[in-house]
């Protein structure tokens, strides 16, 4: 498979316009890789919320520290580096937070 630059980029040379793509592909995967962390912080926030088990309680939060601190890694490698909004916006539990040092 040739891959052939958009005809605004005829006059680039070939290497400008294959590192333009690889550029684009990153950045979708990028932010592919952000929403899958997002939606792995929803679910574990959403276990954790709903369970009523207090034996299941340690497990679940390990669980939600884990996914809030890869969806805050994620988001950094995205060049996000403030986290209050989403903090607010997830309602991530302080008993959470706490785990990842934040408090």
């Amino acid at each position: 498979m040739s891959l052939r630059p958009p005809s605004h980029l005829a006059g680039a040379s070939a290497a400008d316009a294959a590192f333009d793509a690889l550029g684009h592909e990153i950045l979708a995967e990028k932010a592919a890789a952000l929403g899958r962390a997002g939606r792995r912080v929803e679910e574990t926030l959403a276990r954790l919320r709903d369970n009523g088990d207090d034996k299941l309680r340690p497990r679940l939060l390990k669980e939600a520290a884990a996914a809030v601190h890869g969806y805050f890694i994620q988001r950094e490698l995205c060049g996000f580096r403030k986290h209050d909004a989403v903090i607010r916006e997830y309602n991530i539990p302080k008993a959470v937070l706490v785990r990842l040092g934040a408090m």
